[in-house]
């Protein structure tokens, strides 16, 4: 028997993201030593009969149908949020206001003003709060943060980031919740774009400063969905309107001085999951692709390109994983965040990224909407 400190984790939602998340929480304590141990005691949903389908599949002791539940139940001390970010606010303040601990699913909100709340009950409250941009956790895109640091690019001059997907190309997909703007607040921007904010911000360990920008909704009308799980769903027979973009696309400047641009797009045909960023600076530079998670693409002095496979004991992460060459996967990566998590409640740490980080990514959203609103008119981030 061990006997290490155990720590309930009570998770709402059970699709895409409850899965993913289950997952991490389930295999996190079979390849670190960590200071606590998750106990998976409940999930909620809004349907019984899936919830519980969902508890027995994914390994949750308990289901419960309303999240308030949840949130009330002794035996769970942490709150991880996989819902649409219509509801994150609500859960996320009602969950730090009981003294629980949280991990949230970005964007952190559907607006700043919901933003603010969280951050401002996250600073109020005892537990420890975090936000998922799980991209962070790649071990390329942390090591690539670890290039920057040690000045080994030198002077960061441009940063290119693209997301770029398909999965909404055909216009009879239907009307999923990604889709709505009441329910998802952005579309491929705050879906995706949220991650390549972040990644940015995170690797050049600056911030953006202000923004230019245009959307673009291709495809105004679809039919409503019938049945939806995961990213899949099946039409009905009616139609109903798309209220979010389909692309974003935005020029920006940091604040050490560089420049950057950034697309979002879920209509990039043969895409399917091409989350890249290149680093440019005044030694070298870095690239990286998703489609290839194991690799990161570094120029010093002058050569071209160089790959690095990212499968060394001493890389972020790798070390508690395979033999080198032995490749990690999507899944990986919100193991590893909710590694980092785990220790720094048991630490007492401030995780990162906090919500204040969600708000600054919200912060960049919000100026993307206001700028392509008006005419692409460069807009400063609101700090």
């Amino acid at each position: 028997m061990s006997d290490k400190t155990t720590i309930g984790v009570g998770m709402v939602g059970y699709a895409f993201m409850g899965r993913v998340h289950s997952q991490a929480w389930r295999s996190v304590s079979a390849f670190f030593d960590l200071p606590l141990v998750p106990r998976m005691a409940a999930i909620a949903g809004r349907s019984k009969e899936r919830t519980e389908a969902a508890a027995a599949q994914l390994g949750w002791a308990a289901a419960e149908t309303d999240w308030r539940e949840l949130v009330k139940r002794d035996d769970v001390q942490i709150v991880d949020i996989c819902t649409p970010g219509d509801s994150h606010a609500e859960i996320a303040v009602a969950a730090l206001e009981a003294g629980k601990h949280v991990i949230c699913e970005k964007p952190l909100a559907n607006t700043v003003a919901e933003a603010e709340v969280m951050v401002a009950a996250a600073a109020a409250a005892p537990g420890k709060s975090m936000v998922a941009f799980n991209y962070r956790r790649v071990p390329a895109v942390a090591l690539a943060r670890r290039y920057v640091e040690q000045g080994r690019i030198g002077e960061i001059r441009h940063v290119r980031a693209v997301y770029l997907q398909d999965w909404i190309v055909d216009p009879e997909f239907p009307l999923v919740w990604r889709l709505q703007k009441d329910k998802a607040g952005a579309g491929a921007l705050g879906d995706i774009g949220s991650h390549i904010v972040d990644a940015a911000q995170f690797i050049t360990g600056q911030r953006i400063l202000g923004v230019s920008a245009l959307t673009e909704t291709f495809i105004k009308e679809r039919p409503l969905a019938a049945e939806s799980a995961g990213l899949g769903a099946t039409a009905s027979a009616e139609k109903g309107t798309v209220t979010v973009d389909d692309a974003a696309l935005f020029i920006g400047r940091l604040s050490g001085g560089g420049v950057a641009s950034f697309e979002a797009t879920r209509f990039a045909s043969g895409r399917k999951n091409a989350m890249r960023i290149e680093i440019n600076g005044s030694l070298g530079s870095l690239a990286f692709d998703f489609e290839a998670m194991n690799e990161l693409w570094v120029s010093e002095g002058g050569g071209g390109f160089e790959r690095i496979l990212v499968t060394e004991p001493d890389h972020p992460y790798v070390g508690a994983w395979w033999p080198p060459g032995h490749g990690l996967g999507y899944e990986h990566t919100f193991t590893h965040e909710i590694k980092d998590f785990l220790e720094a409640v048991a630490t007492g740490a401030d995780p990162t990224p906090s919500f204040a980080d969600g708000l600054r990514v919200q912060r960049v959203l919000e100026a993307v909407e206001r700028s392509a609103a008006e005419g692409s008119r460069y807009t400063n981030v609101e700090d």
